[in-house]
């Protein structure tokens, strides 16, 4: 997904970088937040279907998504795996 163009207002070391951050606990949250912070533009991968976040904040305060955009996918399903490593492909 390395489209050569910077992201616009991103700076830092990692401009150009795509990451693909798969959603989880742990420190794997604050991990994206500092690629994305350096510059790197992070897609989340997010399990499809409801989900209720733990706090309900805005995105800007949300450090669990802040500066990332975020993709739901179906990974038990054919279609959201082949789009997932399709994704990995170009990252």
């Amino acid at each position: 997904m390395d489209t050569g163009i910077p992201a616009a207002g991103k700076a830092g070391p990692l401009v150009g970088l795509t990451v693909i951050e798969m959603a989880g606990l742990g420190p794997l949250p604050l991990v994206g937040l500092m690629l994305s912070e350096m510059g790197a533009e992070v897609l989340r991968i997010e399990r499809a279907g409801p989900s209720q976040p733990l706090l309900d904040l805005p995105g800007e305060y949300d450090l669990d998504r802040h500066g990332r955009s975020i993709l739901r996918v179906d990974l038990k399903r054919g279609e959201g795996a082949d789009l997932l490593l399709g994704l990995a492909e170009r990252a």
